[in-house]
């Protein structure tokens, strides 16, 4: 005999709300990573120290 362990969502307790919640977690995060990482790249953060030099953290 082999039992399976798996739970419903009911039994979880997650409603309608946090389903909501997650889904759109899902379709927003990589998008919102994918647009972050293009501008976090390495030239993009040099370029913007050699603009503000004075606005480096630590350099206050």
């Amino acid at each position: 005999m082999i039992n399976y362990f798996a739970l419903t969502v009911n039994e979880m307790g997650i409603g309608k709300i946090e389903l909501a919640v997650i889904g759109v977690v899902i379709i927003i995060f990589p998008i919102l990573f994918i647009y972050a990482s293009k501008n976090l790249d390495a030239k993009g953060v040099f370029e913007w120290m050699m603009e503000k030099p004075n606005d480096w953290i630590g350099k206050k």
